[in-house]
């Protein structure tokens, strides 16, 4: 019974990333593109621990760890530049 639902949840985040996939790309306004990116990447966490639930092992608890790193360090580059337009701030001294 578990597998079922599991293997149910996981074809239902594939179809939830069609989803942002489309909104990646047909997105109205560059900040609905930066929260679909960010949602793919929660969808990728989801996925990755599906798979690692079907497969039952534990040697992708890294790999989840390190996608939630990126795609966060991802969101947050993306709103500042939409905020100010740069990502790395440099001080000049004149």
């Amino acid at each position: 019974m578990l597998e079922i639902v599991i293997r149910i949840a996981l074809f239902c985040c594939s179809l939830a990333m069609l989803g942002l996939i489309y909104r990646v790309i047909k997105g109205p306004t560059v900040p609905d593109r930066v929260i679909a990116l960010d949602a793919i990447g929660v969808n990728l966490v989801a996925i990755t621990a599906l798979i690692s639930i079907v497969l039952k092992s534990h040697a992708f608890l890294e790999v989840i760890l390190l996608i939630g790193i990126l795609a966060f360090i991802g969101t947050v580059a993306f709103a500042k530049y939409l905020e100010k337009g740069v990502i790395i701030e440099r001080e000049r001294n004149r």
